[in-house]
């Protein structure tokens, strides 16, 4: 008899804490849609409508952007899954990183290594708003290994759902740059401290809630530490093939490498089981990490070679020598056809 209530005990306990568990999945997922929406909306004051029209109008930066970020990511996330052989889960998240558009980050370090912010600006809205289609039409293509041996099954409308939900905090955000430029300015610097707010929760919860998720494959590890270099140099390479300016190419670099994570980790939670996101809910902390501790190097490297470069030019440029008079008084004489100072003292260096 006492066996028998012991066992009701022990039952009693696991439906309660998995009931709590179940409540605070939920109360995560609301409380992560709620902060995604707001990076978003902050993300929408960046957009200025006349730039935008500008690029679409000579879209070619756009469309180098939009071939690595849906064309070489998503490629690029499955060869990797499939190499690394990581688990089917994992892979679905390893894709999906893959197939999200430029985040945040992406616009910050292209500011810093002197890229074309326009671009950045605008490539980072209209991979956003094509990433509804896109992402759902990658994960089908890509992950059909996983998903036609049973292994895995991808909840396909709740990630539309999730994807369209983000069109309606963006436009507000276009609109209110377009109507108060100086409020969208206050909401871009709140937004970015979302944004870290949001990936701070997203590590927190991970270890609380999904236990057992950061002891995870060292393939997982290797794979969220290279996918993001990967990235930055698969765009800068196809931009300088395409003939690309160099302030382009750093951009689309940028645009290409640094994915929103922020979206990423709101689309898994909110499509996949907790089961489940034990697998998964580490892999973009570890690509996020790894994409700004790169960002953060190529902006030292940057401005160490910037002030190189001034403090060689510097010393190639000669002061002009003072005007002079012609014997008779009658002003100056004219110097323009007179040796190269320059030219001889560079010869003069090489000798």
């Amino acid at each position: 008899m006492s066996n028998s209530s012991g066992v009701e005990a022990g039952h009693a306990s696991n439906t309660t804490s998995d009931a709590l568990g179940i409540a605070i999945h939920q109360a995560l997922s609301a409380v992560l849609t709620l902060l995604l929406a707001l990076v978003v909306f902050a993300l929408g004051c960046t957009v200025e409508i006349a730039k935008v029209k500008t690029h679409l109008r000579r879209p070619w930066g756009i469309l180098v952007g939009l071939l690595c970020q849906f064309g070489i990511m998503p490629l690029t996330a499955f060869l990797l899954a499939l190499a690394f052989a990581v688990k089917p889960v994992q892979a679905v998240a390893i894709l999906i990183m893959g197939c999200c558009p430029g985040g945040t980050i992406s616009n910050i370090v292209t500011y810093w290594i002197d890229g074309d912010m326009d671009l950045s600006i605008t490539m980072t809205s209209v991979s956003t708003v094509l990433a509804m289609g896109m992402m759902p039409l990658c994960l089908l293509a890509y992950s059909r290994i996983w998903v036609e041996s049973g292994m895995i099954r991808i909840p396909y409308p709740k990630i539309g759902i999730t994807l369209v939900c983000l069109i309606v905090p963006v436009a507000i955000g276009v609109f209110v740059n377009y109507k108060w430029p100086k409020a969208a300015k206050i909401i871009l610097r709140v937004g970015s401290i979302v944004g870290g707010v949001l990936l701070l929760i997203v590590g927190i919860a991970s270890g609380l809630l999904y236990q057992g998720s950061w002891n995870t494959d060292p393939a997982v590890v290797i794979v969220g530490v290279i996918f993001p270099l990967i990235g930055y140099a698969a765009g800068f390479v196809l931009s300088v093939l395409l003939r690309q300016s160099w302030q382009r190419c750093r951009t689309i670099a940028m645009e290409t490498g640094a994915q929103n994570v922020q979206i990423c980790t709101t689309v898994l939670q909110l499509s996949f089981s907790p089961g489940e996101l034990v697998h998964m809910f580490t892999f973009p902390l570890i690509y996020g990490s790894c994409q700004l501790g790169f960002g953060l190097l190529l902006i030292a490297v940057y401005q160490i070679y910037k002030r190189i470069a001034r403090r060689r030019s510097a010393k190639f440029i000669l002061p002009d020598p003072p005007p002079q008079s012609c014997p008779g008084g009658q002003g100056e004489v004219n110097t323009g056809f007179e040796p190269d100072v320059v030219a001889q003292f560079s010869a003069s260096e090489k000798i």
